[in-house]
């Protein structure tokens, strides 16, 4: 290890808190991952105090971004989505301290894309589809014609990135040039959207047609994991059950959009049912996958 390197191990690796460490270095190929900063030291801790969640240190003339973040924390973002550069950290980055081999574990997961990862990642990116192709929908319905392009765009970007994880593949930074290689027909609207000589409004109209008929041909498939839950008992579920479940929790998804969806699909049965506590008039709605008994 580069004796520059030590200061950050030093200071870290004694703490019992301390998980991981994972150096961010090259300053030309990720500098606008690590927001300008000339280093990225990410501190994977059991726990991480908001008030030290950050820090900005210098270190040797270098302008240093230091972020303690909890396994399940970081978890979360490499399947969610939300936090594009996670993945080029994890694997561009240099494991400079890796206590029970967490680090080097989720890397190989990443490389070799477990079908529950794959699973959880598709639910969550499809679920952000539908949320911005409706918002895009609603926008055009109220005359917010900017605000319905940004949202359909969105929603392309979304359908790129369940098209990549389809094939195995996780959704680069470029994700368009990506999409070049990969998929030349999301690409073609993406090209559609932003160049096209129709207007503004046109372009979202088009778009949207077809991005609603990618949301029913992709459902089944894309859902797979939270039918497959719903399929794992008899016994119907609450929303706030199927939040708890183990494989679905913290997950960033709209569960109660995707069951409404899910239910008009036909793939989900919803029953309701007395609810004593709330008194009467009250009725309490379990989910149930349509084929499982309920």
């Amino acid at each position: 290890m580069d004796k520059k390197h030590l200061p950050y191990t030093d200071l870290f690796r004694d703490d019992e808190n301390t998980v991981a460490l994972l150096l961010i270095t090259n300053p030309f190929s990720f500098q606008t991952l690590i927001d300008g900063m000339d280093k990225l030291v990410l501190v994977i801790c059991k726990t991480a105090p908001a008030e030290l969640e950050t820090e900005h240190w210098m270190v040797q003339d270098e302008r240093v971004q230091v972020r303690r973040i909890t396994p399940e924390r970081l978890e979360r973002w490499v399947v969610g989505g939300d936090h594009r550069s996670v993945i080029p950290w994890l694997v561009g980055g240099e494991i400079l301290y890796d206590r029970d081999g967490y680090l080097k574990d989720l890397q190989a997961r990443l490389n070799d894309w477990p079908a529950l990862l794959r699973e959880q990642k598709l639910l969550c990116e499809f679920s952000r589809f539908i949320r911005t192709y409706l918002q895009a929908n609603q926008d055009l319905k109220d005359g917010q014609i900017l605000d319905a392009y940004s949202n359909i765009l969105d929603s392309l970007h979304c359908w790129a990135h369940i098209a990549l994880v389809e094939k195995g593949m996780h959704p680069e930074l470029t994700v368009w040039e990506q999409m070049r290689r990969v998929n030349p027909g999301i690409y073609k609207l993406y090209e559609e959207l932003t160049t096209s000589v129709e207007t503004v409004e046109k372009r979202v109209q088009l778009l949207l047609l077809a991005c609603e008929f990618s949301v029913l041909t992709q459902m089944k498939s894309s859902c797979a994991l939270i039918l497959r839950v719903l399929s794992s008992r008899d016994e119907p579920w609450t929303v706030s059950a199927l939040q708890l479940h183990p494989q679905l929790k913290g997950l960033p998804i709209d569960f109660s959009l995707l069951l409404q969806k899910l239910v008009m699909r036909g793939l989900v049965r919803e029953i309701a049912q007395p609810n004593r506590e709330r008194g009467a008039g009250i009725l309490k709605l379990l989910y149930t996958a349509h084929h499982a008994k309920g």
